[in-house]
């Protein structure tokens, strides 16, 4: 089968086995997209959205919002492409030599202070988190102190330990967000979640 054949097949299975349950329009594509990454149907369930999320999502990249990642694997799987026909660009400063020696110096780790580090930047922001709950503790830490406004958050880290808080965290926070409550989530969601965003503005524009 060809790619294209092999994705619509496999968006036909998603909508058999969803049946009768109901997605609201607005995430309906995200909802999916979601499920099509990591086969898995928890996030029907899963996947949290403050008011009119996808729509702000859209609408900050449509205004030529950076995305910043906590991890090369969710900056690889980000359609840079699409990201750049609005001015758009994705950052992760994880592997910076200047992130690695300040985490070292002051005893916490590189997402944090790669989160400290982005909040320098100018030009709206949407932060995409999919494996350190530090980072999204240093985001809850800079909007309290008033030194970051993030145009949204996708909060979506996987793991056991402070994932469930930090998500919670962020969902209180007063931001727009796309939260995965609970253990689950991942780099890849967290690219699927900002690549939904893109297929919906670039079918927009057709």
């Amino acid at each position: 089968m060809k790619p294209m054949d092999i994705e619509r097949r496999s968006f036909e299975i998603i909508a058999e086995e969803l049946g009768e349950r109901k997605i609201d329009p607005e995430y309906d594509l995200v909802v999916r997209r979601v499920i099509h990454t990591t086969a898995d149907f928890d996030y029907y369930d899963n996947l949290a959205f403050s008011e009119h999320a996808m729509k702000k999502l859209m609408d900050a990249i449509a205004g030529g919002a950076d995305i910043v990642t906590d991890t090369t694997m969710a900056q690889a799987g980000i359609n840079k492409r699409a990201l750049a026909k609005f001015g758009g660009q994705v950052h992760c400063f994880i592997a910076d030599a200047d992130v690695a020696q300040e985490a070292k110096a002051r005893g916490v780790t590189r997402s944090l202070v790669s989160m400290e580090k982005a909040a320098a930047l100018d030009g709206p922001l949407v932060f995409a988190i999919g494996n350190a709950p530090t980072a999204l503790f240093s985001i809850r830490d800079l909007v309290r102190a008033g030194r970051l406004r993030p145009a949204l958050v996708i909060g979506v880290p996987v793991g056991f330990v402070n994932v469930v808080e930090a998500k919670e965290d962020i969902m209180a926070l007063g931001v727009p967000y796309i939260v995965a409550r609970g253990r689950k989530g991942g780099s890849n969601v967290a690219a699927a979640i900002v690549n939904a965003a893109l297929y919906q503005l670039a079918e927009r524009e057709e």
